[in-house]
């Protein structure tokens, strides 16, 4: 890609402004949107978030790519002349998801030195061997979902299925108390959404600290097998340097990227098999494998709709385009937008095919700050949902899939309901 050289900063009033909308009503729609604006510009579009905050998108995969692992851009949100001018007020319902100290949001040396412990216990062979146990928490949840159905034999399987295997799955590796699961499953919901009131974002950010110090006291008083505990000991033994907040803050990566993300990636993949019947039954009788299926999805329905977090230094040339973004200024990955890209993925990148020759996602970020649980949330997923069809193969969605009901937020891209009729088992 080549640089137009006379480019200069500026307004760029002639760009496309497109509004997200906070309630995630129409992902793909809003994602088609940005392609379509992005064509006149070689793929750069001007976004409002919520609360008026003008930011970029970047709308093809090339430059998305670019973005998450060559660019000179900062992920502290310190950086965003947003944060430094008070312009992102304290009950933006965005707030939960930009104004984090944890790896997500440090450069550099910083970054690799709190990535680095989850990245020696979270090994992918490390993971693997979680497959025992998370194969017999689905299986349980599997065993008690009859007993959910209501009077018309429907069972929202997102609400005691699909959220309730990786909400047990990371509590237990992280080490919070059963008690406790409740607890976080609402913070994380709350930092995710963005319908929120400005009370529930406050009583969300204030809760948040106290609910992690809770638990890093409960397990350097009672140790266990479980990754707080290791990650105390890493500390007290000084394989590794972390303040207390900076602990806090891993622990709360691990409880967002571990948790959320699979939620939505289990609920879309069952969605799309149920309203795709043809795919569904090659991958029933083996012509099709779990592997592409996800794959697919990761793709063509990603658990991320968007994600906001980059934040260039210095004024900021675009690859391709006329387009400088200046210094101070906040860009956003459009995962939706990207993944339907026909310029990457064909003109056929609208279509879910998952036999179709893959090309490479970027549903994890890419690069440095690739999503820490992403092999968890594969494993889980690809349990999940073979488990779930082997039991009950004549599922069958109970609304229409274009009549299920978003999550209300800019980040996640899922239904809120996944309501069924599970058929007679196996």
């Amino acid at each position: 890609m080549t640089t137009a050289p006379t480019a200069q900063p500026g307004p760029h009033d002639d760009i496309p402004l497109i509004r997200l909308n906070p309630l995630g009503k129409d992902h793909h729609g809003e994602a088609a949107a940005l392609r379509d604006a992005g064509r006149a510009t070689g793929g750069v579009v001007r976004v409002l978030l919520p609360g008026d905050l003008p930011a970029w998108a970047l709308t093809t995969h090339e430059l998305v790519r670019w973005l998450v692992t060559d660019a000179p851009v900062s992920k502290n949100y310190r950086n965003w002349s947003a944060v430094r001018e008070g312009r992102l007020a304290p009950d933006n319902p965005i707030i939960g998801m930009v104004m984090v100290d944890n790896l997500v949001t440090a450069d550099g040396e910083d970054h690799q030195r709190l990535r680095r412990p989850i990245a020696s216990h979270m090994t992918r062979r490390r993971t693997e061997l979680l497959a025992p146990r998370i194969t017999g928490i689905a299986t349980a949840l599997l065993d008690e979902l009859p007993r959910h159905t209501d009077s018309r034999g429907v069972v929202d399987l997102r609400a005691h299925y699909t959220s309730q295997l990786p909400l047990r799955v990371i509590c237990e590796l992280l080490g919070v108390p059963a008690a406790d699961r409740p607890r976080m499953r609402h913070l994380v919901d709350t930092i995710f959404r963005t319908d929120t009131t400005g009370d529930q974002v406050t009583r969300a950010q204030e809760a948040i600290p106290g609910f992690l110090n809770e638990l890093i006291e409960l397990r350097t008083r009672d140790r266990g097998d479980d990754l707080t505990s290791a990650l105390i000991t890493d500390r007290e033994q000084g394989r590794t340097v972390m303040t207390d907040s900076e602990l806090a803050g891993t622990l709360w990566v691990m409880a967002t990227a571990g948790h959320e993300t699979t939620i939505s990636l289990t609920t879309n993949t069952i969605r799309a098999l149920l309203a795709h019947p043809d795919q569904l039954h090659q991958v029933q009788h083996g012509s099709l494998t779990w592997p592409t299926v996800i794959a697919e999805i990761l793709r063509w329905d990603p658990p991320i709709g968007n994600f906001i977090g980059r934040y260039p230094s210095a004024d900021l040339p675009i690859p391709g385009t006329n387009v400088i973004i200046g210094a101070g200024e906040a860009i956003l990955a459009p995962y939706t937008a990207v993944g339907r890209d026909p310029i990457h993925h064909g003109d056929d990148a609208h279509l879910f095919d998952p036999a179709r020759l893959q090309q490479g996602d970027l549903a994890f970020g890419g690069g440095p700050h690739t999503c820490p649980g992403s092999a968890l949330a594969h494993l889980e997923t690809l349990t999940a949902v073979p488990l779930l069809f082997d039991r009950h193969p004549n599922l069958r969605l109970a609304v229409p899939a274009d009549q299920l009901p978003p999550m209300a937020s800019i980040f996640t891209n899922s239904a809120a309901v996944l309501p069924t009729h599970l058929g007679e088992p196996t």
